[in-house]
């Protein structure tokens, strides 16, 4: 069947991972680490991470909106933005704690 739905989430990089990203992008793209720092900190008001809710995920600014629209119109080319599946939560059932009886159905 494939894929119905689609999302993205704007490069996150929170804490200790911003220096791992940054040395592996200098170890593999020296040339390019300035200038991907710099297209992480457009989307990101001048930072690498930005946790306030809302812009998180997707960033703010032309940069980010760029993204966005770009992530739209292949998703809707695609089909992927036509209907949205809810989730089934009535279908959850809460686990057994450990040593906790099994019922009978």
């Amino acid at each position: 069947m494939g894929a119905r739905e689609a999302g993205y989430v704007m490069l996150r990089l929170p804490l200790e991972v911003r220096d791992i990203f940054a040395e592996w992008l200098m170890t593999h793209y020296p040339g390019k680490l300035r200038h991907v720092l710099s297209l992480i900190r457009s989307v990101r008001d001048g930072k690498t991470y930005d946790s306030t809710f809302g812009k998180r995920m997707t960033g703010s600014g032309p940069y980010a909106w760029m993204i966005g629209r770009r992530f739209e119109a292949a998703a809707a080319r695609l089909g992927l933005t036509k209907s949205r599946v809810s989730l089934r939560c009535d279908l959850f059932a809460r686990p057994a704690r450990q040593g906790e009886q099994l019922q009978l159905l």
